[in-house]
């Protein structure tokens, strides 16, 4: 549970997380994090994207329905698929968008996890050194977020991917807006390292189930659409070394698109906040499920089943599916 003081979250955690920096003997340099689940076999977590509005646009419902979905499935942690906070990202360690958008808005004790978190392609419009800096974590003690890592939690392995430098209108054709692209430029080369770092990493994983976690979509039927570059980057990666999922925000609905190519299954998990796009644009691959508003995801998985459930604004579930690593078929 966690407790206020002097406007500081100073939650107690009941899992210890260890952050280490591991260089392997691979050449593998993305940071790791490891976190094993409480109950045992199984991994329970929620998951939201594209929220971070002050409450506005209905993420103060979202938020308090996620408090109960995570309390029901006593959760182990929470993803971020970025997008944390808009419109252009924090100013600085001391922006109260930090508490405003996060600490005030999920309140409830079943939210009290790690939040583990990536970069959308609005955080990069403010200073992102501040979404990455370890202060943020004196404030409130949930917040994880760094560019591209590995978080290890024995049942399953999550490599978050860091996709905005990735694309390529946002270096060359801004229009208004301004990236800040501290460690990042020059493009080709960031993007070369950490595509050689991920295909490295995802080749050496023991992992019984593999996901891999970005901002961008790849396949998407609502306004965003497809990201070209990861459709031709990242993309082949992820089929090669036999992903389980891709999971992503930007778009802002909830969607699940099956590969008619490999096992690789895409979910869409963009409604903490502003949605209702009124966009549908079916791609070549096969749409199981499409719903244009808020809302979040949940995901329970064990050594040999995985069940991921879809949520409404008002808590609602109004999509379930799993599958199963012996009958490699959905069983719901």
């Amino acid at each position: 549970m966690a407790a206020t003081e002097g406007g500081a979250v100073v939650s107690s955690l009941s899992v210890v997380v260890a952050v280490t920096l591991l260089f392997l003997a691979s050449g593998e340099e993305l940071p790791r994090i490891t976190h094993h689940p409480e109950n045992g076999g199984m991994l329970s977590l929620l998951v939201v994207g594209d929220w971070g509005r002050r409450g506005l646009y209905n993420q103060s419902n979202v938020a308090a329905q996620m408090g109960k979905a995570g309390e029901r499935l006593g959760i182990d942690f929470v993803v971020s698929t970025g997008d944390n906070f808009y419109e252009d990202g924090l100013t600085g360690v001391d922006d109260p968008a930090f508490m405003e958008s996060f600490t005030y808005l999920y309140t409830a004790a079943s939210l009290q996890k790690p939040w583990y978190s990536v970069l959308g392609n609005h955080d990069y419009r403010g200073d992102v050194m501040a979404q990455l800096d370890s202060a943020l974590r004196i404030i409130d003690t949930r917040w994880q977020c760094m560019r591209s890592f590995i978080l290890d939690t024995g049942v399953a392995e999550f490599f978050f991917v860091d996709t905005t430098p990735f694309v390529v209108h946002y270096w060359e054709n801004p229009e208004d807006h301004q990236y800040d692209w501290r460690g990042v430029a020059p493009r080709e080369a960031y993007v070369g390292k950490l595509l050689k770092e991920l295909d490295m990493a995802l080749a050496a994983s023991a992992a019984r189930w593999k996901f891999v976690v970005g901002h961008h979509t790849i396949r998407s039927v609502s306004d965003h659409g497809d990201t070209e570059e990861l459709v031709e980057l990242l993309l082949p990666i992820l089929q090669r070394r036999n992903v389980d999922l891709y999971i992503n925000g930007h778009d802002h609905c909830l969607e699940h698109i099956g590969s008619r190519h490999s096992q690789l299954q895409f979910l869409t998990s963009g409604g903490g906040s502003k949605a209702w796009r009124g966009v549908f644009a079916p791609n070549t691959d096969e749409v199981r499920f499409f719903y244009d508003g808020q809302g979040f995801m949940s995901m329970q998985v064990t050594p040999s089943h995985l069940e991921v459930v879809f949520y409404d604004v008002h808590g609602r579930a109004i999509y379930t599916w799993g599958t199963s690593k012996d009958l490699l078929h959905p069983f719901v």
